[in-house]
């Protein structure tokens, strides 16, 4: 008796060549809606499942393959009890499922959606199908991606069945194909609820594993790459390597801080990372200036460090790029002229991101693990605006200041805590980052900065819980200050800020990174 394959697919790439295979092979086939149509339109020999049924499609298609002549055919095993069972109510074997779902992904993304267009995209019978051929998978071979059909299909020809550890795999991705659907739909219905929380009761994460890297951290750890299923354009997670070596788990850290920390700026600027903190930031009119001013900040600290850039990097940024040792260098893009230059620098990585919103961070969680759980929360979003400020010290600044003060701001925010920026107006001048106590940062920073630091400004991601950072900035001759304030001291540091005749405004607003 001929073999049997029913194939339901909403991503109908390939399915006409993989079925006329399938019934070179020897198969029958079986077919709904669309998929019957394309097919029968191909000449593909097919049968639309209520010849099968003998029951006709009802209820605006939402039951078409819900019937036990399907499902009994899918289920049942290779046993004497079941023959008998489907001798008796006319039932024969299916022994291959080509299933994939209604686009609900898809649908919910469009503008404007309806949630009732988003109801009638829940597939029913196409993921009933797909559970039942991955738990029968002893017998039944079930296919969810397009991928897979050169796959079957040469399996098949050289072997004439699928071996049952290759069944098992595609058993398993299947299960994955409808637990992820799953996920997307209760994520979709629980957003149209009245909410009172901001997070779920259940937390879904799905990736999807796009590599194995070299080693974690350290070489004595594995690590792997995935991808957020729901990644969008602009996403470093979404981005290409363009050329280099293999990347390393802390090449993909470093490159998210370098990345985060560009498309804080409308304008054109470069970052210079180093164990996810910058060691050198700055703006410029074109990629090149901005790159060199970061590169002054701390020439030392920047070898074998990670660029991130905001703009294309073109031709004469990589001419200056290639003589220097740098791991990866991530960007919107990197012009031709720029690829070729850089080609001749085999281990650079070079990494294209595309053009994501700059400028802003979208709205969503972030995620870390601990021992046994997970840590979410909202995604800090940029920073407050300039207008929003308040200047507390009897020194007030000039838009020129407050210029400053807010390219300073916008760096802190990516540094570790304790974090302390010191800049000028379009470059970093010293960093202290991680410190134990705020002070410490405060010193390291201004030692790096030197002289540069008279006339330039500090930011610190949290408040100053004692006079003695200002102090130490009034030595080294800091202009103005920009923190969040909140302290039990405020009174004494301002007090010390005026005393010190140095600018200092308040943001209101904490930007730790732990």
């Amino acid at each position: 008796m001929k073999r049997r394959a029913i194939i339901s697919v909403s991503d109908k790439t390939g399915i006409v060549a993989f079925a006329r295979e399938l019934v070179d092979l020897g198969f029958e086939l079986i077919s709904t809606g669309g998929t019957y149509k394309a097919l029968d339109e191909a000449n593909v020999p097919v049968k639309y499942v209520s010849e099968v049924t003998g029951f006709p499609e009802v209820l605006d298609g939402r039951v078409k393959t819900l019937h036990p002549l399907i499902h009994g055919g899918i289920l049942a095993r290779d046993s004497v009890e079941h023959m008998e069972q489907m001798e008796r109510n006319g039932i024969r074997y299916i022994d291959l499922v080509v299933v994939n779902l209604y686009p609900f992904r898809e649908t919910i993304a469009k503008p404007g959606v309806s949630f009732e267009e988003a109801i009638e995209n829940i597939d029913v019978g196409g993921p009933t199908m797909v559970r039942a051929a991955a738990k029968n998978h002893g017998r039944v071979v079930v296919l969810v991606n397009p991928e897979s059909y050169e796959e079957v299909i040469s399996v098949l020809r050289e072997m004439g069945n699928v071996p049952a550890g290759m069944r098992k795999r595609l058993a398993a991705e299947a299960f994955a194909h409808t637990a992820e659907y799953d996920r997307l739909i209760a994520g979709y219905l629980e957003r149209q609820l009245e909410p009172t929380s901001s997070f779920p009761e259940t937390l879904r994460i799905t990736a999807q594993k796009v590599q194995e890297l070299r080693y974690g951290e350290n070489p004595q750890q594995k690590a792997a790459f995935y991808i957020n299923s729901e990644a969008g354009v602009g996403t470093l997670a979404n981005g290409k390597q363009l050329q280099g070596k293999e990347l390393s788990y802390n090449n993909w850290i470093d490159m998210n801080a370098a990345w985060k920390l560009v498309r804080e700026f409308e304008s054109c600027a470069a970052a210079i990372i180093k164990h996810t903190n910058p060691c050198g930031v700055a703006k410029g009119q074109t990629p090149l200036e901005a790159y060199e001013l970061a590169f002054a900040s701390d020439p030392v600290s920047a070898f074998g460090g990670i660029i991130a850039f905001n703009r294309v990097v073109d031709l004469s940024c990589a001419e200056v790029l290639k003589d220097r040792f740098y791991e990866v260098i991530v960007a919107p893009e990197f012009s031709p002229e720029a690829r070729e230059i850089l080609s001749v620098k085999a281990n650079l990585r070079l990494f294209v991101v595309g053009r994501g919103e700059l400028g802003k961070s979208k709205p969503g969680w972030v995620s870390r693990s601990i021992e046994g759980g997970y840590l979410i929360q909202e995604v800090d979003q940029g920073t407050t605006l300039v207008s929003e400020w308040d200047v507390v010290t009897e020194q007030k600044p000039s838009e020129e200041d407050l210029e400053a003060l807010d390219f300073a701001w916008r760096i802190v925010k990516h540094v570790k805590s304790n974090a302390i920026v010191v800049t000028n107006h379009r470059r970093t001048l010293g960093v202290g980052a991680g410190q134990m106590n705020r002070v410490g940062s405060v010193k390291i920073a201004l030692e790096q900065a030197g002289d540069n630091a008279k006339g330039a400004y500090l930011a610190s991601d949290a408040f100053f819980p004692f006079p003695d950072s200002i102090e130490e900035a009034a030595k080294a001759g800091i202009r103005g200050i920009v923190q969040p304030g909140g302290s039990l001291k405020d009174a004494a540091v301002i007090e010390a800020a005026n005393r010190l005749n140095i600018i200092m405004v308040f943001t209101h607003r904490r930007h730790f990174q732990h």
